[in-house]
């Protein structure tokens, strides 16, 4: 007997077997891109040398970086639009949607792979799909034609029995699940979804909890491919994708976790992490400043129905500002036609633009000390644009409720339910997805001034010393290594640039020391690099000098950045060490052997063992300098590379 995760590794698999813990390769069928991490992923794939791409489907997304302040994310725009038409991907314009909330309404399938150059793009899981997060460089090997390498990985099955009450949602069910396990309770798993309750769950309602699924450190979220998602499937005038995949009855799992819906109350994280839960009621009367409804997580028709509803014949607060971000023009045009839109409009809401926005602090940034309460999937300090607000998150039920209000209120206090129907048939209008050119040759790749070339990786030296140029605690997240928002997401294709600002939050004079000392090495606590799949928080990093990055413990994508980008990625064998090493401190390495590397710390003259956790093939990548250079020097030897 298998569960559902088992069967698509098994019917996509190219190397290894599947034990537990070893690693295996897979093919990927489909990989998406949002424009926030597209522009490094087309520089790589454009450097492997290779014609087009090599996959079922690819999608550049434009969703992250549409503020147009000046000509930078215009040239980001024009240089994947043309870089799409030349190598063979769908092309998506801006305006038209979140990338996941997009890609689940028009591309996503049960039974495929997807690889996606964003942490949140296991929200195709909702589908029955095995969707990955992954860093740029592994999406732009997978377009390559290269398998994506991964631990075969235990399956946690979270087990729903019964049904929602009003005014709780799929959102809350996210929430409980993170406040059973954390924020690093599912890292090298698999969360499994299956019982009797899933069935009264729709497929976007499945996506949500798919999609946030990934701040408890999972590879991934799944949920069977059923008779709801073939009503979805047809309704979205795609119903030849849809085939029926369901876990083996009574298969085992390796952990299991119950959850009856029907005892299920409305949830909120508290700030600075999604995995701070507690019930509304716990934080009930907090007054707020902002509530933001939208991002990938909670964008869908059925969730801005539910607000729109909730605000008819009701105003939002004077004292908050209230904005709604919907998922996609279809969720728009959808609101449009029935008038839903307007009772949204008339009780006082910002209708921003069909984008990621406030989720990864592109506008609407909070006041000073603010208290922000969001339908987003993180709430780490700072990410929001403003340092010391408060970000809480919730359903779209408590924001709309709370928004009435002006304080967390706890959205049963509203009485009545507003009864949403599933649709037949969506409004499908694919203007705005460009296809491939049928003549490639013919097309220019348009580059700005701000898109400068990758720097050079050269292979690693088996000795290195430095200073510990920073020392840091548990879960530092990517928006910690590398921020992002308005000011710092046009940079993104301008590697020089944008290490200006690495760890600028955490030590605003991160960038001078490091280019004074000429590089140096970095020391961390447990789950460092959390977060975005953002690659930006270990190339720029490289770009600095960063030799080695030693900790209690990494999260699964940025680990793997470090490997491609060349930085060593260390782990304390003996934990106590952490405590034994201190900023400032001048070390030495030797990594010849990858079982036990030795670093001698000359100021505190002690010795201690570290560990790689790499197995021999990432070692490798690693030794050469990265997996860019590695999938370069085999192109050239196959003489397919494009010069």
């Amino acid at each position: 007997m298998k569960t559902l995760t088992e069967k698509l590794i098994e019917s996509h698999l190219l190397e290894g077997e599947m034990i537990d813990g070893e690693e295996i390769g897979i093919r990927i069928d489909h990989t998406l891109f949002p424009d926030s991490t597209g522009t490094l992923v087309v520089l790589q794939f454009e450097a492997m040398g290779v014609p087009t791409v090599k996959t079922e489907l690819s999608v550049s997304f434009t969703d992250h970086n549409t503020l147009q302040n000046d000509y930078r994310n215009a040239d980001d725009h024009r240089y994947l639009s043309s870089a799409a038409s030349k190598y063979g991907l769908i092309f998506s314009k801006p305006g038209n949607g979140i990338c996941h909330q997009l890609f689940l309404e028009r591309f996503a399938a049960p039974g495929k792979t997807l690889l996606g150059a964003d942490s949140h793009s296991t929200t195709a899981g909702g589908m029955g799909a095995l969707s990955i997060g992954a860093g740029g460089l592994d999406v732009a090997a997978a377009m390559a034609g290269e398998p994506y390498y991964l631990e075969v990985p235990r399956v946690i099955g979270v087990e729903l029995t019964g049904k929602l009450q009003d005014f709780v949602s799929a959102k809350d069910i996210i929430l409980e699940v993170l406040r059973r396990i954390g924020v690093k309770g599912a890292v090298g798993k698999v969360i499994e979804y299956h019982g009797s309750g899933v069935k009264d769950l729709s497929v976007p309602e499945r996506g949500t909890i798919t999609n946030m699924g990934t701040e408890t450190g999972a590879t991934t979220s799944i949920f069977p491919s059923d008779e709801t998602t073939k009503k979805f499937l047809t309704a979205q005038c795609r119903p030849d994708a849809w085939v029926e995949l369901f876990a083996d009855p009574g298969v085992q799992y390796d952990e299991n976790i119950q959850i009856n819906l029907d005892e299920m109350e409305p949830l909120i994280a508290i700030p600075h992490s999604p995995g701070n839960v507690k019930t509304v009621n716990e934080v009930e009367g907090v007054k707020l400043d902002q509530v933001c409804v939208g991002s990938c997580t909670n964008s869908s028709l059925k969730d801005l129905q539910i607000v729109a509803h909730l605000l008819k014949d009701n105003k939002i607060h004077p004292d908050v500002s209230f904005t709604v971000s919907p998922g996609s023009r279809q969720v728009l045009a959808h609101l449009t036609e029935t008038g839903e839109l307007s009772y949204i409009i008339d009780a006082g809401a910002r209708i921003l633009e069909c984008t990621c926005g406030p989720c990864i602090g592109m506008g609407q940034a909070p006041p000073t000390d603010g208290v922000s309460l969001r339908t987003f999937n993180r709430n780490f300090k700072g990410r929001s644009g403003t340092p010391s607000a408060q970000i809480y998150l919730c359903s779209p039920e408590t924001a709309t409720a709370s928004a009435i209000k002006g304080v967390i209120t706890d959205p049963r206090a509203l009485g009545v339910y507003p009864p949403i129907s599933a649709l037949k048939e969506f409004i499908v209008n694919d203007n705005l997805l460009i296809k491939p050119s049928e003549t490639p040759d013919e097309v220019q790749v348009i580059r700005g001034p701000n898109i400068k070339p990758l720097p050079e990786f050269k292979p690693l030296a088996l000795e290195h010393g430095g200073e510990v140029l920073l020392k840091l605690g548990d879960d530092i997240t990517t928006d910690d290594i590398m921020p992002a928002g308005a000011k710092l997401l046009p940079l993104r294709s301008n590697i020089p640039e944008i290490s200006t600002h690495v760890f600028e939050q955490l030590d605003p004079g991160f960038y001078s020391k490091a280019m004074e000392k000429g590089g140096g090495f970095i020391v961390g606590g447990e789950n460092y690099g959390q977060g975005s799949s953002r690659e930006h928080a270990a190339i720029a990093p490289k770009y600095l000098g960063i030799k080695a990055v030693i900790t209690k413990s990494f999260a699964r994508i940025h680990k793997t950045n470090l490997v491609n980008f060349g930085i060593i990625p260390l782990e304390f064998k003996d934990q106590t060490d952490y405590y034994r090493i201190e900023q400032g401190d001048q070390i030495q390495i030797d990594i010849s052997d990858r079982e036990n590397v030795k670093l001698r710390n000359n100021t505190r003259r002690h010795e201690y063992c570290l560990g790689f956790n790499l197995n021999l093939r990432a070692y490798n990548i690693l030794m050469k300098g990265g997996r860019l250079a590695q999938i370069r020097e085999r192109e050239e030897q196959r003489g397919v590379v494009q010069q």
